[in-house]
């Protein structure tokens, strides 16, 4: 065997934040599987030669199981090939890449992962929101916004959460946001507290909806707000001026 897989974060989306060490082993894959989230202007570049599977999740519906994803890198990589698994973000940061590579290990498959600019930090501080700030949060906490749903409960603590006085920022929660908000103010959270809710970050048509834990989820649901999404809850949002920092 002289394969090889990669996990590969693209980054929170364009080809500006790819890092350089990601656009190489993207051009040297002989199989990239990808889902949406790198988004279109990373995806249009992929290489002509490798074999493109799509990974992604539409409406709900997955092209591809988790389990189906880990077998295919296991048998294209034991073909012999070069094997990208194309990641939004971080591969490690709520991205099932430590489930990759678990399974990768297990069957004795050489691995590497390159690490990717975080969405949860650059998708906020391109719209001029800083996750930390001296005079706001001297500390941060990313949460997933949906969990494994074969879990026999929650593995978040919202209690612990409400008190904390740092900023939330959260992943894939905009279809529990209304549920996410509604945990936070029953254990405490003060219901004034900022939230800005960021769409589609560094891409044509990203947008910002602004507000508080009281109103937000009604507000997002009055806008249409979709997916893919960051969640800002604290008063670093206050530091949100309606205009983006991107160049």
């Amino acid at each position: 065997m002289t394969g090889k897989a990669y996990l590969v974060g693209s980054g929170p989306g364009g080809l500006g934040l790819l890092t350089m060490r990601a656009r190489e082993v993207i051009d040297a894959a002989d199989v990239v599987l990808y889902d949406q989230l790198p988004g279109e202007e990373i995806l249009a570049t992929l290489p002509v030669h490798a074999e493109r599977i799509d990974c992604g999740k539409y409406g709900g519906s997955h092209t591809l199981e988790q389990h189906e994803i880990e077998a295919l890198m296991v048998a294209k990589v034991r073909e012999g090939k070069t094997v990208v698994r194309l990641k939004g973000g971080d591969p490690f940061l709520f991205g099932r890449g430590g489930e990759e590579i678990e399974v990768l290990r297990e069957h004795g498959i050489p691995v590497e992962v390159v690490p990717g600019v975080t969405s949860a930090i650059a998708v906020p501080e391109l719209v001029g929101i800083p996750v930390t700030h001296r005079r706001y949060a001297s500390e941060v906490t990313f949460i997933t916004g949906h969990e494994d749903p074969t879990k026999p409960e929650s593995a978040l603590d919202w209690e612990v959460l409400a008190r904390l006085k740092g900023t939330l920022v959260i992943l894939m929660g905009v279809k529990n946001l209304p549920a996410i908000t509604a945990a936070l103010a029953a254990h405490g959270k003060d219901p004034a507290t900022p939230v800005a809710v960021i769409e589609r970050g560094l891409r044509p048509d990203q947008r910002v909806t602004v507000g508080t834990i009281a109103d937000i989820a009604g507000k997002a649901r009055a806008a249409g707000v979709r997916p893919p999404a960051v969640i800002v809850i604290g008063g670093v949002v206050e530091l949100y001026d309606g205009e983006g920092l991107a160049g």
